[in-house]
């Protein structure tokens, strides 16, 4: 079973922002795909198991960016 979650993330604002997010959080174990909607803000993550939002948030932070509350 896969697990479909969407994240708000501020600051996105070019192909860079978006291959950096996309790699930071590909690397949390069981993440399968990351898709980044740069006009709305959002980051969509299919993964084996539910993320910790901790862990996300630590990714996303990783790549320059915060996740909105």
């Amino acid at each position: 079973m896969t697990i479909t979650a969407t994240y708000d993330v501020t600051g996105m604002s070019c192909q860079h922002c978006i291959d950096a997010v996309t790699a930071e959080v590909g690397r949390l174990p069981g993440v399968e795909q990351v898709q980044v909607d740069l006009a709305a803000g959002r980051v969509t993550v299919l993964s084996a198991d539910p993320l910790e939002l901790a862990d996300v948030r630590s990714a996303v932070d990783e790549a320059g960016f915060d996740l909105a509350s």
